[in-house]
């Protein structure tokens, strides 16, 4: 790598982050068998941990978050069904149409993070063989494109009042709740209990090199198993990744309050009230994205483009106060 190269503070994503020394002596010492058979003693430890975390009965560890959302709504939602979520929901922006594509289901959206009186108009209950019927409401949090924005207790629950009344299912795209629950002190348990189903990243904040899991009954884990086997996902001695998971459940869920307070000081350089910044995740909306990224980088920071007009920061494991400092430094200079 280059000195210049070295030298950028990259804030593209918190995917970036790359296994500290701690974690790669965890995982070469991880205790290995093989998975499809479920006889790697690491990731049931890592499942079991998980579940137990949120309140959930089983979970099931999966190479990518995209395969843990899809088995998780897919557990919920049948063929020719729908599921309703946000327009910028991973499921329905990030994910190359795979719900569709291999599950058969349909999605309709409301416009930003949570907007209940949207999802009470747009939902459909089963009349027959007319129309499609909604069988799930999909929420994530954080919001990804909503800025990192951590979804009100009171509104979860509303929600989940909702799904009762009307014998539907919640999924949690929790790629990132631990950020939520490090921002807001809520316990892990009180979101798990909102939803029938939960997807948990471990390699953005908390900086496993990969590897999520999806949460829910035994009959869904067991179902979610067959169906990761299925599209391609069974793995063998993933204990080796697993235990990065546990170390960085161990070691990487309190700092995340740095990347938090990090994200709030880009926020202020960038012109963005940090008071609006929940956690890791700046969005700064520019008249045209494209000059800004390019001028960024040119002074020696990377940032992501997410749309024509908005551009996202985004905070993690390897970015240092002093990295911080030193990219809102240089991002302030930059013309609006």
């Amino acid at each position: 790598m280059s000195p210049a190269a070295a030298a950028l503070v990259d804030l593209r994503s918190d995917t970036l982050s790359k296994p500290t020394a701690g974690m790669r002596a965890a995982m070469a010492a991880a205790e290995v068998g093989d998975d499809v058979y479920s006889e790697d003693p690491t990731v049931r430890a890592l499942e079991e941990r998980l579940a137990g975390l949120f309140g959930h009965a089983a979970a099931l560890f999966t190479p990518t978050g995209s395969m843990a959302n899809l088995l998780a709504v897919r557990a919920l939602v049948g063929l020719g069904q729908e599921v309703l979520c946000s327009d910028s929901a991973h499921i329905a922006r990030a994910e190359l149409g795979a719900h569709a594509a291999y599950t058969g289901i349909t999605m309709r959206t409301w416009a930003g993070a949570l907007d209940q009186a949207a999802i009470e108009r747009m939902f459909a209950p089963d009349m027959g063989p007319f129309f499609v019927p909604t069988r799930a409401i999909s929420v994530e949090n954080t919001h990804n494109f909503a800025g990192g924005a951590v979804l009100g207790l009171s509104e979860l629950q509303r929600l989940r009042n909702f799904a009762d009344a009307n014998g539907v299912g919640i999924h949690l795209d929790g790629a990132r709740i631990w950020n939520a629950h490090v921002a807001t002190g809520t316990p892990l348990a009180t979101y798990g209990a909102i939803a029938d189903t939960m997807a948990v990243c471990l390699s953005k904040g908390l900086g496993a090199p990969v590897g999520s899991a999806v949460l829910g009954s035994s009959d869904v884990i067991a179902e979610a198993r067959v169906w990761r086997k299925r599209m391609g996902g069974g793995m063998r001695q993933v204990g080796i990744l697993a235990a990065a998971g546990l170390y960085a459940l161990d070691h990487h869920m309190e700092r995340l309050a740095d990347d938090h307070a990090n994200a709030r000081l880009l926020a202020e350089a960038c012109g963005v009230d940090p008071s609006t910044v929940d956690t890791n995740i700046v969005v700064v909306e520019r008249a045209d994205a494209s000059p800004f990224v390019a001028a960024a980088r040119a002074a020696g920071v990377r940032v992501a483009t997410v749309g024509p007009t908005t551009v996202r920061l985004v905070t993690h494991l390897d970015i240092t106060l002093a990295d911080a400092q030193r990219a809102a430094a240089l991002l302030a200079k930059i013309p609006d």
